[in-house]
């Protein structure tokens, strides 16, 4: 009897640490995020072409600086639904610098590095 009494205790405070944790989760980091990110796009476009940078401007998405020079580019929509992240140095430097020197607007390697 004693014993039960113990294992019930046990399980009520292990219940009470899941419901209330004692510490947050510690966040990714943002090499992991640029990471994932990585990995997400490149499946997302295993799967069918990318939205263009024309149709994803005119939806009011944001677009980086190297997007924005793709997008005036007289090439037809089916190039402008490339990755482009995938050749660009800010995703090399964001998915293996904790810090690394990208600044542009639009960018989501540099919105994971904020903060």
């Amino acid at each position: 009897m004693n014993n039960q009494i113990q294992e019930e205790q046990v399980f009520a405070q292990l219940a009470q640490k899941a419901e209330y944790p004692e510490e947050a989760p510690a966040a990714a980091s943002a090499r992991l995020k640029s990471k994932i990110y990585s990995s997400l796009v490149k499946r997302q476009q295993e799967t069918g072409p990318l939205l263009s940078i024309t149709e994803t401007k005119g939806a009011g998405g944001e677009l980086c600086v190297f997007e924005d020079m793709w997008a005036i580019l007289p090439v037809g929509e089916d190039m402008k639904c490339r990755n482009l992240c995938s050749i660009c140095h800010a995703r090399f430097l964001a998915e293996n610098l904790e810090k690394p020197p990208i600044y542009w607007p639009g960018c989501p390697y540099v919105a994971f590095h904020k903060g």
